[in-house]
């Protein structure tokens, strides 16, 4: 781990007993390293260190741009295929359903 933080962090390296406190809650990262850590994790940095808001940073725009990339696979499928995809999200529906 402080490998990989010390390959995304611009200041001076942290030490592997460094990350071992961090992930054994023995210490908490300074703001700047906590900024890097949110950033590789794909989490906010309030979230990390408080467990408050929302985890997923940008994620609404991540899931508009998978559901606009999948709607244009589907699109891409021929007719038959297409109906197939809808039979199958009918099924899981109705699968789901108490």
């Amino acid at each position: 781990m402080a490998r990989e933080f010390n390959r995304r962090y611009p200041g001076a390296p942290v030490t592997l007993h460094a990350t071992r406190k961090w992930l054994e809650g023995e210490a908490i990262p300074a703001q700047d390293k906590l900024r890097v850590l949110a950033d590789w994790l794909g989490v906010t940095a309030e979230w990390l260190r408080f467990g408050q808001g929302h985890a997923l940073a940008g994620m609404r725009e991540q899931n508009r741009q998978f559901d606009y990339q999948l709607m244009r696979d589907i699109a891409a499928l021929t007719e038959a295929h297409q109906q197939v995809v809808r039979d199958l999200v009918r099924s899981l529906q109705r699968s789901e359903t108490p």
